[in-house]
């Protein structure tokens, strides 16, 4: 893709920014940094993830070819999760990431407090902007 090239429907780019735009494939991605991992161990690492969001994240993931399931034989089941060379690839973006919202969280949450959440020129029958929280805020 060049600079000056649109987002068309199946451009590579929009591609990476869909993968990313899930906050929980980003976080399960890093959570699987330093190796193979159970669910179990996955939901106590990140903390605030459902069961079925893990699995439907983890599902995904591994449909997108960025974490492989790995099934162990015996009772009771086993199955463990790690990340494929391409998730592995994905590592550095999210870092870089997560270090622009470290050095710029702060200013963000500030423009946010600032924001009217429904500016008069708003159209009415919408819905509220992304980040605005159920109170409007």
């Amino acid at each position: 893709m060049s600079i000056d090239q649109p987002f068309l429907a199946d451009c590579r780019a929009r591609l990476a920014f869909d993968l990313l735009a899930n906050t929980w494939n980003a976080v399960l991605l890093w959570a699987l940094r330093d190796g193979p991992a159970r669910p179990v161990h996955l939901r106590e690492r990140i903390g605030g993830i459902s069961p079925k969001v893990l699995t439907e994240t983890l599902r995904r993931l591994a449909f997108n070819g960025l974490v492989e399931r790995v099934p162990y034989p015996g009772a009771p089941p086993r199955v463990d999760y790690r990340l494929t060379e391409l998730g592995r690839s994905l590592l550095p973006l999210i870092e870089a990431i997560g270090a622009w919202a470290f050095a710029h969280g702060d200013e963000v949450m500030a423009a946010q407090e600032r924001a009217d959440p429904w500016p008069e020129d708003w159209p009415k029958g919408h819905d509220q902007p992304r980040s605005a929280g159920p109170d409007g805020q």
